[in-house]
């Protein structure tokens, strides 16, 4: 009977605490739905729908003349909701077969039977979001929205896409480095980094749900806030120069066997950056844009630093450029260190100005040592009030530092002095040497170097950059006026004299610098290299354009500046000075008289003859009227004669230019192979003979 009870209070007591357990359950249902409800819902909320960023399109980066060097390529990712209520399983099975067709022809990267196997895939799992093509461009994008299920839309046929921004550069190396780029975990490089903030635009939002498998996607067609792109920057670049100093740089590299160079043209006045260069020898033996030597490489420039070190001579007032000075037999000892001139036996004495245009290292060596020894830290301050110690702080990242050490810094030695002179223990980047040579050709005034002239959004200019004076001096006129002479003396008869032409002026001055390749954990063969330079002008009696070109560790034992970076030099300042018609002289018009001797004329097609005869106010007499015609001049006016093509014979073409010759020819049916230029001297086939349809005629030029 004991035993019966004490079972009984143990099931009595199971059974109230399951009463009790089952009451909780239910008021906690009862409190999450009524009392607690909104809040779980909120969160609920947040957790599978939440507002994305839609990133704006980037600003595009444009040439002086408009050329787009960098721009924003849309392109777009194909989804499908294959759940879509709005298409039927008898709809689809009809059309899944010609969708697959068409996805396939368009890509060409897999059969139409895996399409149609991925598709049915898709709709047997009750994909929401199943992606069918990433990085699909505008015009195929087009062509989708018009295949099989994917034409109904969204909402009937499930078809969704999203639209990204890929950058593109139209002209892939040129300018490359200095362009730049900008990319999420990696410092922003060149222009793209420099005016980011200008570019970006401010990005868009719109509301996203959160889906099987972790994937987000857009509840509504529209965004809810609309992106507003990026502005445009309007660089300085010329790309007409950019292109010829590119390929002229690239082809001395090669030939050289060179580990990189550079090459920067500015304009003189303004500043303006026209074109910069900027490449490097990959493992391949190719060369690319991988690093922006001209602005962030600072090396010992060499002889290119002698124009300085001259100026502050000059500018104390302790030489002038007539005065002599001996260089012995080319061989000269500062304390325990001998310094040699580059000419076997010396030079002997010469002026300061032959001394600078044979780039004596004694000459300048003596001259700064016999006037600063005593006190090198007056030699020091006047390069600093040159702002020679100074960078440029120009707009895009990474500039190397000058240096030029003081007379108390720690390495300081007996020879600092002499090795200074002529560009050792110094280091400047090449637009900083060619910012100061740009001073000396704009009479002194130091410009900051420009890259970008405008910024623009939706063709409307929003801001314009002037030029920046960084120093309205850098010295006398008396001295700028001594040391141009100085610098087209070099291109006259000194070291540069291979730059020398008929045409226009060059100023300049070559440099040869030995580098030390430690620095460069001896990247190159030997633990020293060679750097080639020449910096200079041109016109030089009216400076337009500034240039440098510096060439690193070149490999076939020609390592001096006029030899390697003169003749990129010389064709990049020829084929600029032909194409910028401002600097030219305006040619006089000279109206044509009777007692001008009447000029001579191709045979040809009688339209083209007497139309410029007639401009030409010369009188011309038609004795035939055919379509091709022989010139004849005489003293008084141009006799025109007929000349007979026969149907099925070969004409007559001698005596005629190549445009007219071909014309001709080939409406006779021969084909036609050109030897030469100028007029044609020859016919393979004699005019007469009959023409065999698709024979070859080789015509001569003269």
């Amino acid at each position: 009977m004991d035993q019966q009870k004490a079972i009984l209070r143990r099931l009595y007591i199971v059974f109230f605490l399951i009463c009790l357990f089952a009451f909780g359950v239910a008021f906690k249902l009862v409190s999450i739905q009524l009392i607690e409800g909104d809040k779980w819902i909120s969160r609920a909320s947040n957790q599978t729908t939440v507002y994305k960023s839609i990133p704006a399109v980037r600003g595009n980066i444009y040439a002086s003349g408009g050329s787009l060097l960098a721009t924003s390529v849309p392109i777009y990712e194909v989804r499908w909701d294959s759940q879509i209520k709005a298409l039927s399983d008898d709809e689809f099975n009809i059309q899944v077969d010609s969708l697959s067709i068409e996805l396939a022809q368009l890509f060409q990267d897999k059969t139409p039977l895996a399409y149609k196997r991925e598709l049915v895939e898709a709709r047997n799992s009750g994909s929401r979001y199943h992606l069918v093509k990433r990085n699909v461009n505008y015009n195929q994008l087009k062509k989708i929205k018009e295949f099989h299920i994917f034409r109904r839309g969204k909402y009937k046929g499930g078809f969704i896409y999203h639209q990204q921004n890929k950058r593109e550069k139209p002209f892939r190396a040129l300018a490359a480095r200095t362009i730049g780029y900008e990319r999420d975990g990696v410092k922003p490089v060149g222009l793209e980094g420099a005016y980011s903030a200008t570019l970006s635009g401010i990005n868009g939002r719109r509301l996203m749900q959160k889906i099987a498998g972790g994937v987000w996607m857009p509840i509504n067609d529209e965004n809810e806030i609309e992106p507003k792109d990026g502005a445009d920057i309007i660089t300085t670049i010329d790309l007409n120069i950019q292109d010829v100093a590119h390929h002229a740089l690239k082809r001395q590299l090669e030939k050289q066997s060179a580990d990189h160079g550079c090459v920067v043209l500015m304009e003189v006045n303004t500043g303006n950056v026209k074109a910069i260069v900027n490449l490097t020898k990959g493992a391949d033996g190719e060369y690319y844009e991988l690093y922006n030597y001209a602005i962030g490489e600072s090396t010992e420039p060499g002889s290119t630093f002698k124009l300085p070190a001259y100026m502050v001579a000059l500018e104390d007032g302790y030489i002038d450029i007539d005065d002599t000075i001996s260089t012995g037999n080319g061989k000269y000892k500062f304390y325990d260190t001998y310094m040699y001139d580059s000419r076997e036996g010396g030079y002997g004495t010469l002026t300061v100005k032959d001394a600078f245009a044979f780039s004596s290292n004694i000459a300048v060596a003596k001259i700064i040592s016999k006037y600063y020894s005593k006190n090198p830290q007056a030699f020091i301050d006047r390069l600093y009030k040159m702002n020679l110690n100074k960078p440029l702080d120009i707009e895009i990242f990474g500039e190397g530092k000058p240096q030029i050490k003081s007379a108390d810094n720690n390495s300081w030695s007996g020879i600092s002095l002499p090795w200074m002179s002529h560009g050792y223990e110094v280091q400047q980047t090449p637009l900083q040497i060619l910012a100061f040579y740009n001073a000396v050709a704009n009479d002194g005034v130091l410009v900051k170097p420009k890259f970008v002239e405008e910024i623009r959004e939706y063709d409307k200019v929003i801001e314009v950059f002037d030029p920046i004076v960084i120093n309205p001096a850098i010295c006398s006129k008396a001295t700028i006026k001594k040391v141009k002479a100085m610098l087209e003396g070099v291109v006259e008869y000194g070291t540069a004299a291979n730059l020398r032409n008929a045409n226009y002026k060059i100023a300049g001055k070559t440099g040869t610098a030995q580098i030390a390749n430690a620095k460069y954990g001896y990247k190159y063969e030997s633990k020293v290299s060679h750097q080639a330079s020449f910096c200079g002008y041109f016109p030089a009696d009216n400076p337009k354009y500034s240039c440098i070109v510096v060439v690193n560790a070149p490999s076939r034992n020609v390592y001096y500046g006029n030899l390697v970076a003169g003749p990129i030099f010389k064709e990049i300042a020829d084929k600029t000075y032909a194409t910028s018609v401002e600097i030219h002289d305006e040619l006089a018009y000279i109206k044509h008289s009777s007692k001008t001797r009447i000029p001579v004329s191709k045979n040809g097609h009688l339209k083209d003859i007497t139309k410029v005869f007639e401009e030409m106010d010369i009188t011309t007499k038609i004795n035939d009227g055919s379509e091709m015609v022989i010139s004849s001049t005489g003293d008084k006016q141009v006799q025109l004669y007929g000349r007979k093509i026969s149907k099925g014979l070969v004409p007559n073409v001698m005596g005629m230019d190549l445009k007219d010759a071909v014309y001709v020819l080939e409406n006779a049916g021969l084909n036609v192979k050109v030897l030469g230029k100028g007029t044609v001297k020859s016919q393979s086939i004699p005019n007469g003979r009959k023409i065999e349809k698709g024979a070859e005629i080789i015509l001569e030029l003269a």
